[in-house]
C-alpha cells in the first residue's frame, strides 16, 4: 500500500486529490525525504566543503579552522548555524539542534515547529521529535504544501515553482536553479506515471 492509499483521507482534506496534486507531492516528498522513513536532519559533516555548501551564510569569511570545529558533531554544528533565527535562542541553548530539520518537508527552527502546532494542534514545539511519526512527518509536509499555496503550481504544471518554493522558500527568477532540481523533476515525472 502506497503513502497516498494509506493517507488519502489527509490527502483530500488538504485538497491534493488530483493526478497532477498527488505526483508533484509525491515526488516533491520523494527528492526531499527519499521514500524511507521520516527523518532529523542530521547535521553530520566530514569536510569543510561540504559544511560550506550547506551552510554558507553562517561560515562566511570564517576560517578553516574555524568550520572545522563543526565538523562530524551533529548537535554542535546545528546549535551554530541555526542560532539566533526565527525564534531559535543563542548556540548555548541547543535550539538549534532541538529544531533542526525534521519530517518529511523539513520543518526547520522554533518558530516553523510553533506553527505547525498551532495549525495541527500536535504539540511539535514542545516535542519536535513527534515529526518523526509516519502519519505527522506527512501531515507536517501537507501542511507546508496548503500554506504555501503549490496546489496552484501543481494544477499549472509548474516544477520550477514547486521547486523555488520548497527549496529556496520563494520563487526566483531563473528557471532550475533549486537545488536538486534534475532529481525533483525526476521523481514528479515518476509519480505523474505512476499517478493517473
Amino acid at each position: 500500500m502506497n503513502l497516498y492509499d494509506k493517507y488519502k483521507t489527509l490527502f483530500n482534506k488538504y485538497q491534493v486529490n488530483t493526478p497532477l496534486r498527488i505526483a508533484y507531492f509525491m515526488g516533491t516528498r520523494e527528492a526531499e525525504n527519499g521514500v524511507g522513513k521520516p527523518v532529523r536532519e542530521s547535521c553530520y559533516y566530514k569536510t569543510i566543503d561540504g559544511l560550506r555548501n550547506t551552510f554558507e551564510s553562517p561560515f562566511k569569511g570564517k576560517s578553516d579552522a574555524f568550520v572545522s570545529q563543526y565538523l562530524k558533531n551533529s548537535e554542535k554544528c546545528a546549535n551554530y548555524v541555526y542560532a539566533n533565527r526565527e525564534g531559535n535562542g543563542n548556540e548555548a541553548s541547543g535550539d538549534g539542534y532541538r529544531y533542526r530539520g525534521g519530517g518529511d518537508f523539513q520543518t526547520t527552527f522554533k518558530n516553523g515547529y510553533a506553527k505547525l502546532a498551532k495549525n495541527t494542534g500536535i504539540p511539535f514545539d514542545k516535542n519536535p521529535d513527534l515529526i518523526l511519526e509516519e502519519a505527522n512527518s506527512l501531515i507536517s509536509a501537507l501542511e507546508y504544501w496548503k500554506n504555501n499555496g503549490l496546489n496552484k503550481y501543481a494544477d499549472l504544471d509548474d516544477l520550477d515553482s514547486i521547486s523555488d518554493i520548497v527549496n529556496i522558500g520563494h520563487k526566483t527568477v531563473k528557471i532550475g536553479d533549486a537545488n536538486g532540481y534534475n532529481h525533483r523533476k525526476e521523481c514528479v515525472n515518476k509519480w505523474k506515471k505512476l499517478v493517473k
